[in-house]
């Protein structure tokens, strides 16, 4: 006879975990289904966090204006020594090829003195002070031999100062490099955050830029160029000459400006000549008020005195703003004003 078992059923703790799992199972994919997907950033904050790494790449773009002029500097200042120190060592062949003739000669009527014997068989640097009477050389001997000796001494002291400055250029090369490459870091992060607007989106954003700046330029009043100096006038109708003319970091015309190449090219064009970087030039003149300044004046922006324009009248500037855009009027209010220079 067959044995009917009623089938064991499934103890209490196992049910409990089993509708638990389940239940929560439930929740996990009701919350997934229902979660917001991520937003993408507006336009409006790309462009925030765009702006801010155009600010910071021009931050670096003067530090690596600076390390360059540096390394323009240093290597004139190497090229001029070494043209000194070729020069000195042709003098001092000439004094010892004269002292030579006249050991020659001396030896050939066999009257060659002890003393021309030690200049020419060592150093002659303690020479004179080996030489145990003066009446050993001639007048004329004494002199080429002490010439010799400063000539020597000059020498070496310019080698020395040209060994150094190598030293500083290598080390200003270095430097270089780093802040190029801060700067493309800087650019290529702001260049990835715009591709992800879209082409409608870019477009709004250009429109924008474009009306302030016509706005800007429509704001412009030279009724008080009166009050410009000749040479700040001529610097400015430079820059006027280059509305439209690309921002490229590092650049200083005449296809492509940064803010100081503009205001420097502007003031060579005038026949004045200023330093390369914004900070340098802030501190090129007597510091100005808003109100006291004149067409033509630089202007200092941000605390670190990074940006650079030229005052163009009833509060509007000219300048090379930042990547992307290009010269341009623009309020003095869009940045955060320092102060002016008159140069």
């Amino acid at each position: 006879m067959a044995s009917h078992r009623r089938p064991k059923q499934p103890s209490r703790a196992r049910v409990t975990v089993l509708t638990t799992a389940a239940a929560a199972a439930v929740a996990i994919s009701s919350q997934a289904a229902n979660a917001a997907p991520s937003e993408k950033p507006s336009k409006d904050e790309v462009k925030a966090k765009v702006d801010k790494l155009y600010e910071e790449a021009e931050q670096a773009t003067e530090k690596y204006n600076g390390a360059k002029e540096k390394q323009e500097k240093l290597q004139k200042e190497i090229s001029t020594i070494q043209d000194n120190v070729a020069r000195g060592q042709e003098d001092l062949n000439e004094l010892r090829d004269s002292m030579g003739l006249a050991a020659a000669a001396q030896y050939r009527t066999g009257s060659i003195d002890s003393s021309l014997q030690l200049f020419l068989s060592s150093n002659p640097d303690d020479y004179l002070d080996k030489a145990s009477t003066a009446d050993q050389l001639s007048a004329q001997q004494v002199e080429s031999l002490k010439k010799i000796q400063e000539k020597q001494r000059e020498l070496a002291q310019e080698r020395a100062e040209a060994a150094e400055k190598l030293k500083d250029l290598a080390s200003t090369r270095t430097e270089l490099g780093k802040k190029k490459k801060q700067v493309q870091a800087k650019l290529a992060e702001a260049q990835k955050l715009l591709n992800t607007l879209t082409a409608a989106e870019k477009a709004a954003l250009a429109a924008a830029d474009a009306r302030a700046s016509r706005s800007a330029a429509d704001r412009v009043d030279l009724g008080n160029v009166g009050s410009a100096s000749g040479r700040a006038m001529a610097a400015f109708q430079a820059a006027q000459s280059q509305l439209g003319k690309p921002y490229v970091y590092g650049a200083t015309g005449t296809a492509s400006y940064d803010c100081s190449g503009l205001t420097s090219w502007a003031y060579a064009q005038a026949g004045v000549s200023i330093p390369r970087t914004s900070q340098a030039q802030a501190n090129y003149g007597a510091h100005l008020s808003m109100s006291e300044l004149k067409v033509g004046d630089l202007v200092i922006f941000y605390g670190d005195w990074h940006h650079v324009g030229l005052y163009a009248g009833n509060g509007q500037v000219i300048h090379a703003p930042r990547t992307g855009t290009v010269v341009r009027y623009e309020s003095i209010n869009n940045m955060p004003f320092q102060f002016g220079v008159r140069i």
